[in-house]
């Protein structure tokens, strides 16, 4: 199955000056990266004025709806009933944006429906991949 689920969100960039602002964003689930979710933002959101894409996996948006998670580059939790953390972390600094936990649930149904948890390796062509990795070596 080959279908792609594309959701826009509205996030809220939180800044410390001059104040918060909202930015659309755009998350993306893959069935061909099973285990992985995608989010993307317009280059409003960023200092440089570029796009910013991140990618970090499925299980860490899903365990961030409910308590503290992610060690890495992404971090996700709750904020109140009704909002998500998600925190991200690169050379250039920290950013932090808050998305409607609903819109977040809503996303990861999606993406269950699609590749249910603990499918996801089933979803993988190892071969193709293989193929790849060695046509570029």
């Amino acid at each position: 199955m080959s279908t792609v689920i594309d959701q826009a969100v509205q996030a809220r960039l939180i800044a410390s000056a001059p104040k918060d602002r909202a930015v659309p964003a755009q998350l993306r689930y893959v069935p061909s990266d099973p285990f992985a979710v995608h989010i993307a933002f317009p280059p409003m959101a960023s200092l440089d004025g570029a796009d910013v894409a991140w990618e970090f996996a499925r299980e860490l948006l899903a365990r961030g709806l409910t308590s503290p998670a992610g060690g890495g580059d992404v971090h996700v939790w709750p904020c109140g009933p009704d909002r998500t953390v998600l925190e991200f972390h690169a050379p250039e600094g920290i950013a932090m944006v808050q998305i409607a936990t609903s819109e977040l649930r809503r996303f990861l149904a999606r993406s269950y429906a699609l590749v249910p948890a603990g499918a996801e390796s089933a979803h993988l062509d190892l071969d193709a991949d293989l193929t790849a990795l060695l046509r570029e070596a």
